[in-house]
């Protein structure tokens, strides 16, 4: 089975967040993403994962605004991101240069940066260079860190507008920022509403090494990836056969209680 990383945004939200990493470690999760640090001071995080011997595997940068509230409060008014966004280029550079602050304080190697809802009558030509222009400035920023940033493609039934949708998109993407500092976030659940065919897809691109962090969740209702259209043991055994060494983020709601809903992690043999 692959090495799993809990997501503490959608699980164990019957806690706390400070309480759901311990919570996860008891669970036997190893690693561990969010959402977003910027609540709390990156100290406090930190303490977090040490005390339980956690992993931080992923975070994302600031879906827009720079001040802790205006962090949250952008996102729960619809922002999703600023890299692709003309005019807010020096947002969107203060954002990265503060997610790798935290980044180095809590020894977590990459970023997801988002890029963003496209306006009403936006030019998607103008949007997709300054996201180039964007991707490409903040790859150096993180290689020099010793850091990797990453973009993943979203669904549009989820997140209207979002910009990025399809795997192959993201690689063509790629392509034009030219950094090996820059890699795809494969999330199977955005992937599987969008474009189906997961296995094949995967076969296609994580035997590149560009595809840098890996998420799932149940279709069409995001629970756990014991129940829907897709069947999770087989894609799990092919990851495992590509070599892939990464970490799998699960990213889900559960459907009854975190600790309850987790005996997807069994294989069905045993």
């Amino acid at each position: 089975m692959p090495q799993f990383a809990a997501n503490l945004s959608l699980m164990y939200t019957e806690l706390p967040f400070l309480e759901r990493f311990g919570a996860a470690a008891r669970d036997g999760f190893a690693g561990v993403e969010y959402l977003f640090p910027y609540a709390h001071e990156p100290a406090l995080l930190a303490a977090q994962l040490r005390t339980h011997g956690l992993r931080q595997v992923l975070f994302n940068a600031p879906p827009g605004g720079l001040a802790r509230g205006a962090m949250a409060q952008a996102w729960d008014q619809g922002a999703r991101g600023t890299a692709a966004l003309p005019g807010r280029e020096a947002e969107f550079r203060a954002g990265v240069l503060e997610a790798l602050h935290y980044a180095e304080q809590l020894d977590c190697l990459r970023i997801h940066l988002m890029a963003g809802c496209l306006p009403e009558g936006a030019d998607p030509a103008a949007c997709r260079q300054t996201y180039v222009d964007n991707l490409r400035w903040a790859s150096a920023q993180a290689g020099a860190c010793g850091r990797e940033v990453l973009i993943e493609p979203i669904n549009p039934r989820d997140m209207p507008g979002y910009l990025l949708q399809r795997q192959d998109d993201a690689h063509a993407v790629l392509d034009a920022v030219g950094s090996p500092h820059l890699k795809v976030q494969m999330d199977l659940y955005h992937c599987q509403i969008v474009e189906g065919d997961l296995a094949t897809k995967l076969r296609r691109y994580l035997p590149t090494g560009r595809v840098g962090h890996v998420q799932m969740a149940g279709v069409p209702e995001r629970h756990e990836p014991d129940q829907g259209e897709v069947y999770y043991p087989y894609l799990f055994g092919l990851i495992d056969a590509l070599g892939y060494g990464g970490w799998i983020g699960c990213e889900y709601r559960p459907r009854a209680g975190t600790s309850a809903g987790l005996g997807w992690r069994t294989p069905p043999s045993q």
